[in-house]
This record gives structure tokens, C-alpha cells and sequence, in this order.
């Protein structure tokens, strides 16, 4: 065995492994590594969905705005708070732990609503930390740029290191335009509860604002959203997942050994088999049924042996048949010969024609076996001409003129017209004796055989008829077979050498023609076949 070549119970083991480790790969990357960025796509496409359906509920004028406000916030934990365009508040829902958006400032909420007015009525801020970020959805990307006053409306005052550090990150990134730093002032009213509110240094919110016009009278809607998923929740789906990537290994274990184990056991059966079939045991079955390819191989293989099996046995048959064929005539050769020999007045004209008969006997077998030989290897072609089909089949039967008188047999032949086909005439001929005689070798106790020619259209028929045993229905596919012949018949030709059919076979097929054979146990068989009288005439 090449110790290259892995065992597929080993082989599936690892296919399953590789498909664990990568699946837990993809959970890990999706629900770890980048939880925090899709959660914050979540809650932004989150947030403006609800924003839209504010603004909704407040042009509809429907008098349960209010309740339909706060399922909004209580469904998706956001803080929604609705005001005039000086701050007094119109709707308050705010579903977010620490959150006061009511407690806004009033100089944050004039940035924000100033911010807004620039921006086509809608603006975009993100929080983090003590730090603000505004993040402008802009509509006119000539509205992007930051305005100067708002740093003035602030009252900001000099920047420590860290708020220097961070405006000065912030100008860097797309050249200072849709974001500035925002530190919020001391100075301001109660700003260490606001600092809480928006969150501390690791957590990050938005807030949407946008300014729509109900009935005449201008409304500021602000969305909070916070962006950063809960450490207790990254820290459970963790926990989680060292759980699920222990499970999942195990399982794919026992999935791995269990499958590799089933699906070696099948092919391991049937390579030991095929080991059996090679040897010459074609007893063997493949009974591997686990799975539809394994089965399907299981039948191709059981027919493969089967098939194996009885070639061998028809070809056992022939060396047996051939060699009593051969044995025989050389047999009589022999003892003539010695006869002739050694008994004086024994050289006689008929002793001579015994062996001179044997002698063709003994070549015609010879002859047909380089014919099969010859036909199956491709090297014999046909050469086609003109010429009389039904004079032909008479030469051949007067050839069996000696057998009609001596024998006793009766061979009659039945036809309406004469039929010129084009064909190879030599090779038609063989065909038609060797019918003929297969017919004669296997007829009935009445010693009859009938030859029958029909035309019909542009195509010539030919049936032999013998009145024997017939063959049998499970021998009619292999009787053409180089290797077939019907032990239980067999029997040492009148004529010919018993290899015929095989011949007619391959020279029918030469010529394009249809053959077959029909038998009814008891009442003989029928070997006919048809060709094209004409083939340059085309069929209407």
C-alpha cells in the first residue's frame, strides 16, 4: 500500500474537522471579533427606520402619538424626545439605562438644531465618551463643512492635552469636514450629569436630529441610540461559544468515526471482492447497500461478474468443442493412414477421400478461427458490388446435395423473384452457408430445413428455419457469442466447424444489416436478417 494514501476513515475524520474548525471560525469572527461593528450598523439602520416612523406618527396627527412614541422606545431601546425649535418639550420616551435626554443642555441642543438647519433639517452626532463627534448626513456636500460659529456657541475655552490630541486626530481625518471635537465646558449648568448621560470612556451613542414641518409649526424629533453592545452581553456570547466549540468538536467527532466507519466497511467489502473476482472467483457477490453510489457500484460489480463468469465459461466450452473438433479428424487422418500403411490392399480411392475430407474439415476449422480472429480485429473489410442474392443461396444449397441423398435431408427453398443486392459476395456467401449449416447441425429428427426469402420496399429478408430444440430464451442474447455454443446440443458437425454464427455476426454488422433470432422451445429457431437491396436508393 503507498503510504502516501490516507484511509477514508481518516480522511473523513478530517474533512469533518476542517468543517467544525471552520465553522467556528465564522462564529467566532461574526460574534467576537466584530460584534461592536455590526451591532453599530444594526442600531443605526435601527435608529433611522424609528425616525422615519416618528415622523410618520407626528404628520398623521393621530391622537395616540404618544402611546405609538413610547412602544416605539420601549421596543427597540431608544430615548426619543420631541421638542419646539426652542427646546420645550412636546414628547419624552427615553428606554435607555442613565439616559436624560430631556436634560439636554440648552447650548448642546442649539448646536444641535443650528447643525441641523445647515443640513437640509437633518443632522448626524456620535458620542463617545466625554467626547462629542457631530457626523452630518449630508444631502449637499456643500453643506458638509463645519461652521465656524458653532465652536463660538459653545463657549469652549482652551483645550487641554487630550482634547488637543483628539481635535487634532479628528481634523486629520477627511480633511476636518462632517466632524469636530467637542468638549463639553465646565462652566456649564450640572455638565457632570450630562457627562453621565451620554455614557462614559468606552461607550458610544448617536443622536439623529431632524427638523419636520407639522401643519406650519417646526418640530426637532432627537433619536439616542447607544452604539456599544453591553460587556455582559459580549462576555455571555463568548462564554456561549466556548461552550457551543466544545460541543461542536465532539459531535463532529463521533459524526467523523461513526460515517468514516460505516462508509470504510462498504468499500472495504467491496474491494475484498474485487480482490476474489480478480483471482477467477466469480462467485462472488457485492452486497454493499449503504449508500446509492456504494449500491450502484455493488450492481455494476455483480454484474461485471457475472458477465466474467460466463465468458469464461463459453470460452471453456470452446476449447473443449474445438478440441474435440480437432481431435477427431486428426484421429481419422492418423488411423487411415496406418490402415494404408501397414495393410496391403487397403490403399483404396475411398480411404484416400476419408482423409482428404477430414483434412478440410480440420482446415475450415483453422480457417474460421483467423476469420473471427481478423473480423473482431478490424483488419478484414468488405468490398461491395452487384450481384444475383437469390443465385447465390441456390449454389450454396447444392452443396448439400451429397447430404439431401445419402442423409436423407430435405432443404427447401422459397422465393418469388430473383434479387440483385449490392453487397461483398464472398463474404454474403459465408453467411448464407453458415446458416445454412448451423440449421442442418440442429434441425429436428425430420432432418428438414426451410429457406425463406422475402422482399419488401428496398430491403432483402433471408430466414433459416430448422425444426429442433430450439434455443433457449436466456441463451438468445450470447448465441451470436464468439464463445457460445449450446453444450446440451452439441454435437460434432455434418458441415462446417460449429464457429459460424460468430462469423455471421461480424460480416452482418459490416454490412450495416439488421439480424436476430427467434425460437420457440421444441419447435426449432429462426435465424434471419435484413440488408439494404440498394443503398443508393433513398427510402420514401
Amino acid at each position: 500500500m503507498n503510504k502516501s494514501n490516507i484511509s477514508i476513515k481518516w480522511k473523513t475524520f478530517s474533512i469533518f474537522l476542517i468543517f467544525t474548525i471552520v465553522l467556528l471560525s465564522v462564529l467566532w469572527f461574526f460574534q467576537i471579533v466584530y460584534l461592536k461593528d455590526f451591532y453599530k450598523m444594526i442600531k443605526r439602520q435601527e435608529t433611522e427606520r424609528v425616525l422615519n416612523s416618528v415622523e410618520s406618527i407626528l404628520l398623521s396627527n393621530d391622537e395616540d402619538c404618544s402611546t405609538q412614541i413610547e412602544n416605539l422606545a420601549a421596543g427597540h431601546n431608544l430615548g426619543i424626545y420631541i421638542t419646539n425649535t426652542d427646546g420645550s418639550p412636546i414628547y419624552n420616551a427615553e428606554y435607555i439605562p442613565n439616559s436624560q435626554m430631556s436634560s439636554l443642555p440648552p447650548f448642546l441642543f442649539s448646536l444641535f438644531y443650528n447643525q441641523a438647519l445647515k443640513n437640509d433639517g437633518e443632522a448626524v452626532i456620535e458620542f463617545k465618551g466625554s467626547q462629542m463627534q457631530k457626523k452630518v448626513a449630508v444631502r449637499n456636500p456643500g453643506d458638509a463643512e463645519t461652521p465656524p460659529e458653532s465652536q463660538e456657541e459653545t463657549g469652549e475655552e482652551e483645550s487641554t492635552g487630550d482634547e488637543a490630541d483628539s481635535q487634532s486626530e479628528v481634523e486629520n481625518q477627511e480633511g476636518g469636514k462632517g466632524k469636530i471635537p467637542y468638549t463639553i465646558p465646565p462652566e456649564k449648568d450640572d455638565i457632570s450629569q450630562f457627562r453621565q448621560n451620554i455614557g462614559n470612556d468606552m461607550a458610544e451613542s448617536v443622536v439623529y436630529v431632524r427638523i419636520i414641518n407639522n401643519g406650519g409649526t417646526e418640530q426637532v424629533v432627537m433619536i439616542n441610540s447607544v452604539l456599544t453592545p453591553v460587556d455582559a452581553t459580549v462576555s455571555t456570547l463568548k462564554y456561549q461559544l466556548g461552550i457551543i466549540s466544545i460541543i461542536l468538536i465532539v459531535i463532529a467527532f463521533i459524526l467523523a468515526v461513526t460515517f468514516s466507519r460505516s462508509l470504510s466497511r462498504s468499500v472495504i467489502s467491496i474491494n475484498d471482492g474485487a480482490k476474489k473476482l480478480a483471482t477467477g472467483d466469480y462467485s462472488v457477490k457485492f452486497n454493499s447497500k449503504d449508500y446509492m453510489e456504494v449500491a450502484q457500484l455493488s450492481k455494476t460489480l455483480n454484474y461485471a461478474a457475472s458477465e466474467l463468469g460466463k465468458a469464461d465459461s463459453f470460452q471453456k466450452e470452446l476449447i473443449a468443442n474445438v478440441s474435440h473438433d480437432l481431435r477427431t479428424p486428426l484421429t481419422m487422418i492418423k488411423g487411415y493412414a496406418e490402415v494404408m500403411r501397414d495393410i496391403p490392399g487397403e490403399n483404396t480411392p475411398e480411404n484416400v477421400q476419408v482423409i482428404i475430407d477430414e483434412t478440410e474439415r480440420l482446415s475450415g476449422l483453422v480457417n474460421d478461427m483467423l476469420d473471427i480472429s481478423k473480423l473482431k480485429a478490424g483488419t478484414i473489410s468488405i468490398q461491395p458490388e452487384e450481384y444475383n442474392f437469390t443465385a447465390s443461396v441456390r449454389h450454396v444449397l447444392e452443396r448439400y446435395n451429397k447430404l439431401r441423398e445419402v442423409e436423407g435431408y430435405t432443404i427447401d427453398f422459397v422465393y418469388d423473384d430473383e434479387v440483385i443486392v449490392y453487397a461483398d459476395e464472398q463474404k454474403m456467401y459465408q453467411v448464407l452457408y453458415n446458416l445454412v449449416n448451423n440449421a442442418i447441425n440442429y434441425t429436428g429428427d425430420d432432418k428438414k430445413v426451410t429457406v425463406i426469402q422475402k422482399v419488401q420496399d428496398n430491403t432483402l429478408r433471408l430466414e433459416v428455419k430448422d425444426t429442433g430444440q430450439g434455443v433457449k430464451q436466456e441463451d438468445i442474447p450470447y448465441v451470436w457469442d464468439r464463445y457460445y455454443k449450446d453444450s446440451a446440443a452439441h454435437k460434432r458437425a455434418i458441415q462446417g466447424t460449429g464457429l459460424g454464427l460468430s462469423i455471421v455476426k461480424n460480416v452482418l454488422e459490416l454490412h450495416g444489416a439488421k439480424y436476430g433470432v427467434s425460437s420457440i422451445p421444441g419447435t426449432g429457431a429462426t435465424f434471419w436478417f435484413e440488408i439494404v437491396i440498394n443503398p443508393f436508393v433513398e427510402e420514401e
